[in-house]
């Protein structure tokens, strides 16, 4: 599958590249990008909850009040769950949420994501650029050019790029991430996405093993 290179001033150029069919062309597999969607989004959780149970919470030490006489139900500390202040039952505590998937179903999932990409028209191919300083003013008129305004949008650059990173760290819409090191969820979750002409060829090469 060819496409059209253009510059950042949002104009086509003379130039095509070939987006590998292997990479982009080949039939979506959804259960394997559920899988790693859901690995990936685990990952994120922190794990770091918790709750205090009945040996934490402060208070007790003796009876509320005495066991006859009252006409009330005898109680022996104020801190069992069914009283005010108590401790809490089953609640959440420390654990790690964190999930393994295997490196060929994460290609595959990559694989299938852009897949769909190429299917909706959603991949763009812009020429190698680079910014000497951050900017988010360039950054946004790169994204006007290419008529990409509002819209979630993942870079993926040809190398490291700091500075590009930094131009976009002020467009919460807008992600950037060095040639192959994207995943399934920033695929997904972007509207559209620009790749730099050196990083389509490390995507071909890479995800087609």
């Amino acid at each position: 599958m060819k496409v059209s290179v253009y510059g950042i001033d949002g104009q086509k150029t003379n130039t095509s590249v070939e987006l590998n069919d292997a990479v982009f062309g080949i039939e979506p597999n959804d259960h394997v990008i559920w899988l790693d969607v859901k690995a990936i989004l685990a990952n994120r959780r922190q794990g770091t909850h918790a709750t205090k149970n009945r040996s934490a919470v402060a208070g007790g030490g003796k009876k509320p009040f005495r066991q006859k006489g009252t006409g009330r139900a005898r109680q022996g500390t104020i801190r069992a769950p069914h009283m005010v202040g108590g401790g809490r039952v089953f609640g959440p505590h420390p654990r790690d949420y964190s999930q393994k998937v295997n490196k060929k179903v994460k290609q595959l999932a990559r694989r299938s994501a852009l897949s769909y990409k190429a299917k909706e028209n959603k991949i763009l191919v812009v020429q190698d650029f680079n910014y000497e300083k951050p900017s988010t003013k360039n950054m946004v008129n790169l994204l006007s050019n290419l008529n990409l305004e509002g819209k979630k949008v993942l870079i993926c650059t040809s190398e490291y790029a700091p500075t590009l990173v930094k131009s976009a760290a002020n467009l919460y819409q807008v992600e950037v991430r060095e040639s192959v090191t994207f995943s399934t969820y920033d695929v997904l979750k972007a509207d559209t996405v620009i790749f730099q002409e050196g990083a389509v060829k490390k995507v071909n090469e890479v995800l087609a093993k």
